[in-house]
């Protein structure tokens, strides 16, 4: 990785506009969202369609070949609904898309490429119409899904329940287990009680990770001088 060479202010800068951007692009979109989130590269972030929900200290990751994408295309005007509850870790390339509902528990991270969609979208033999019966997801709490696994329509997940990188969940996954392949099947119990750290704890007080971010940020920036950082943005090559 390369060095990040900007100054302490020139960051906060950044931190300032990036801030900025959620607030005045991203929270209209939202029905709900909630306080304390960190929007990385808002700008790839995409918000579509009525009644999305999205609960406090979420942090959302766009990048720009991995956009974020979280839309309801729901079955006539104001209808389908995505609620996302509290502490959500959603990575680069994930997609999540509602017909009818999507509901997403707490502490849930999901990671990059990963798709999750209540619907077909198209018949089998009829190309135009969706599924005539809704077939909710409801995903519970602590859940953790890796890298691009799909979701499918009607499919319930417990709490602390892990999906393996590019399994395809097409049935109920109980609590407290680990599922791999495609299809989805049972590779590893959890244990109940734990016991579970979860992304909760870690924002237990908000201002505490801000802090410590920003404490990382003057430490490791301390040296680096505005006229050094804007050579390398026009001439990135080696420093002398």
């Amino acid at each position: 990785m390369r060095q990040d060479l900007r100054p302490y202010w020139v960051k906060r800068i950044y931190l300032g506009f990036r801030g900025w951007y959620a607030e005045h692009f991203l929270r209209p979109h939202f029905d709900h969202l909630g306080e304390g989130g960190t929007f990385m590269k808002p700008w790839y972030v995409q918000v579509n369609g009525p009644n999305i929900s999205l609960g406090r200290c979420a942090t959302v990751i766009g990048d720009v070949d991995k956009r974020v994408s979280i839309a309801v295309w729901g079955r006539g005007p104001g209808l389908g609904r995505i609620t996302i509850g509290d502490y959500a870790l959603i990575t680069p390339g994930v997609r999540i898309s509602a017909s009818d509902a999507i509901e997403i528990g707490d502490n849930c991270m999901i990671a990059s490429g990963a798709y999750i969609t209540d619907s077909d979208w198209h018949g089998i033999y009829d190309r135009i119409e969706r599924n005539a019966v809704p077939a909710p997801i409801r995903i519970g709490n602590n859940v953790w899904i890796g890298d691009r696994a799909l979701v499918l329509k009607g499919v319930t997940i417990g709490d602390n329940a892990i999906v393996g990188a590019c399994a395809v969940v097409t049935k109920d996954v109980p609590a407290n287990v680990v599922v791999a392949g495609n299809p989805a099947r049972i590779v590893k119990e959890l244990d109940p009680a734990g016991p579970f750290v979860t992304r909760g704890d870690y924002f237990a007080d908000p201002r505490s990770p801000a802090s410590e971010a920003d404490e990382l940020d003057r430490r490791f920036l301390a040296g680096n001088s505005f006229f050094n950082w804007l050579r390398s943005v026009f001439f990135p090559g080696p420093l002398d």
